[in-house]
């Protein structure tokens, strides 16, 4: 095997014998095939002239399958590959094409040792020159972003097909004998489609859930058995909170689920209690500790421990061997819970972890329902400047960089945030800014775009030219591949002199990262005194 697509690979170099993720070699050459057929599938759609809605959907689904702790099950991952194959020989045989992406012996592949067999020369160091592969997996790896976006937004009956061109369209381009400028233009494009993505998505989940709202979250514990929900997944969270009404038993976010917490439809569940724990990293302790089903909705399972593997559920992309898996909802109906819901009556209440209260809700429609407030302070001087540190967090202990950071930042500063990143810092107390809290919390990764909204607005306030002339400042952590495609929507909104950590990834060749500094100021970060110093002053 080969991977270096998160932040956490060996030696920030790349993972050759197992993942640090905890996924094995079998499974990472595996993930390369699915990518594999993904493009041979998308060269097909190409020589078609049109991208079918079923192709758009599979080459999603499949992307998002690959991205860092989604699916570590290799018998799951081989199902997708074949259904990819037969995808493949259908629309050839639709619209009669012929000569597609190397007819070559991986379609007549049978048995998992014949396909791992076939993997081995199409992974990612199938391409010689470093930098076109470094350009090729950057691509890759937002397309991988976007792709978990669009499969989100489409869950909940939003749709944009010229998303799913892209996608198709973006795998292409990795087959082809590109310029390092046409291949750099391919980048840029690929944050067009992100922005274009995360907004749809932002619009599924506000027309279907509500804008977020400010809101009180509690973090500790009640009485009732608790069934604890992780990932990004709101359409689960609903159907989850519907099958428990009246069973007795409360329901609890953990992780990127937190957000959740946020929004009008889900208030109206009196046993829906609160948030458990923090972020991904530290499930194989607080899952144990939780004592009843956790249902991990989409990326962020890390290998389950003995201790409770027992007591996880899988769904949606998300597998592991060995572990209870709750299949797709069929079209037009829900996922059936129950089997969670019925182990959770004989559970132990959660074990308390921690007491009091986080606050967050600020996606867009609330930040610029203050946006009067926000001006003023901005004005008069109160608030000296904005620092956006949304992303993600991991395990590395150089990533308490991030809380002693926001601790050593000025009071007159205010922290943007959203995604998992927020957890190094979100239960400080940093208090507020005439009223306004120092720590804004948008939600999700996926709600990036909100962050995106709230600079637009301000640009327009203040009747500026340019997004950077903005008291903006950029100190954003990344670990897997949804961060590549919010850096590369900023890439395209103008945005410049991003700092990027905890460490600049592995996937980019000195030659790119070159390209990335020259153009847009693209850094990395080295110490708290100093880079306080370089980014406010």
């Amino acid at each position: 095997m080969f991977c270096y697509q998160c932040q956490e690979t060996l030696k920030n170099q790349g993972c050759t014998v197992n993942g640090i993720c905890g996924k094995k070699g079998t499974t990472a050459n595996l993930q390369d095939l699915l990518i594999y057929v993904s493009k041979g599938l998308s060269v097909v759609a190409e020589k078609a002239g049109t991208v079918d809605k079923e192709v758009g959907h599979y080459v999603a689904k499949a992307l998002f399958t690959t991205i860092t702790n989604v699916s570590f099950d290799d018998d799951r991952l081989l199902d997708i590959i074949k259904q990819g194959l037969a995808l493949r020989d259908k629309i050839k045989e639709k619209y009669n094409v012929t000569d597609a992406f190397h007819d070559c012996a991986i379609w007549n592949a049978k048995t998992k040792d014949e396909f791992l067999e076939k993997s081995v020369t199409i992974g990612v160091l199938a391409t010689e020159n470093e930098d076109i592969r470094s350009l090729r997996e950057l691509l890759i790896y937002g397309l991988k972003g976007i792709a978990a976006y669009a499969d989100h937004a489409a869950l909940l009956g939003f749709e944009d097909q010229s998303v799913f061109d892209y996608l198709i369209g973006g795998l292409v381009s990795t087959t082809k004998d590109l310029s390092q400028e046409d291949m750099v233009a391919n980048v840029l494009r690929a944050g067009e489609t992100a922005v274009k993505a995360m907004a749809i998505l932002d619009k599924a989940n506000t027309e279907t859930y509500g804008n977020p709202e400010i809101s009180e979250v509690n973090i500790g514990v009640g009485k009732n058995p608790g069934i604890l929900i992780s990932g990004h997944d709101l359409k689960d969270m609903e159907e989850l909170l519907e099958q428990t009404k009246g069973t007795g038993i409360d329901v609890y976010t953990h992780g990127e689920m937190l957000p959740a917490n946020y929004y009008p439809a889900f208030k109206k569940y009196d046993h829906f209690f609160g948030n458990y724990g923090n972020a991904w990293w530290l499930q194989d302790k607080e899952f144990a500790s939780f004592n009843g089903p956790i249902v991990m909705t989409t990326n962020c399972l890390i290998p389950p421990k003995d201790a409770y593997k027992d007591r996880v559920f899988t769904t949606g992309n998300v597998a592991f061997p060995d572990v209870k898996h709750i299949p797709d909802r069929e079209v037009d109906g829900v996922k059936n819970f129950s089997e969670a819901i019925e182990m959770a009556k004989s559970c132990q209440s959660p074990t308390e972890i921690e007491t009091g209260k986080i606050v967050g809700g600020f996606a867009h429609s609330q930040v610029l329902a203050l946006a009067d407030k926000v001006v003023d302070a901005i004005k008069s001087g109160a608030i000296k400047k904005f620092v956006v540190m949304a992303g993600c967090d991991g395990r590395q202990k150089d990533r308490n960089y991030y809380t002693e950071f926001a601790q050593k930042l000025s009071k007159d500063v205010i922290i943007l945030t959203a995604g998992c990143a927020k957890y190094r810092y979100n239960k400080l107390s940093l208090g507020d800014i005439d009223g306004i809290p120092r720590v804004l919390d948008a939600g999700q990764c996926n709600d990036c775009y909100s962050l995106v909204v709230i600079a637009l607005k301000l640009k327009e306030v203040f009747g500026l030219d340019d997004v950077n002339k903005l008291p903006i400042v950029y100190n954003v952590a990344w670990y897997e591949q949804k961060a590549v495609a919010v850096l590369l929507a900023l890439l395209h909104l103008g945005v410049k002199n991003v700092h990027l950590g905890p460490t600049i990834p592995a996937f980019l060749s000195p030659a790119v990262v070159k390209v990335l500094v020259e153009n847009f100021g693209i850094g990395g970060i080295t110490n708290v005194e100093d880079d306080i110093q370089a980014m406010i002053g």
